[in-house]
């Protein structure tokens, strides 16, 4: 027996997003990655661990939020996810291809 395929988003790429609770920003980028099909983001927030946040700044020599990470692509903040998205790059991104 075989198991059964999927054809839509059987591969997703992992997102982890720097975040904080009260950012406008962070809640538009996550609606824009909920729009293109994301079931789980990983939300790493920063205003409640500090030192996440100073993971977050040697990562992404960044200190705003969000931070968003498609795999082990930096993507950035949320105009960056926004622009990506306009480009058409957003999608095969979070499908795990690759040009």
């Amino acid at each position: 027996m075989s198991a059964p395929q999927h054809s839509q988003h059987s591969r997703q790429a992992h997102v982890v997003m720097y975040s904080t609770a009260v950012c406008p920003y962070c809640v538009r980028a996550e609606q824009l990655l909920r729009n293109r099909g994301v079931t789980g983001i990983e939300k790493i927030r920063v205003d409640l661990d500090p030192e996440r946040q100073t993971e977050m700044m040697e990562k992404t020599s960044r200190r705003t939020v969000p931070q968003i990470f498609i795999g082990d692509t930096h993507i950035g903040g949320c105009d960056d996810l926004i622009a990506l998205d306009q480009a058409g790059k957003l999608l095969p991104l979070l499908s795990g291809e690759t040009d």
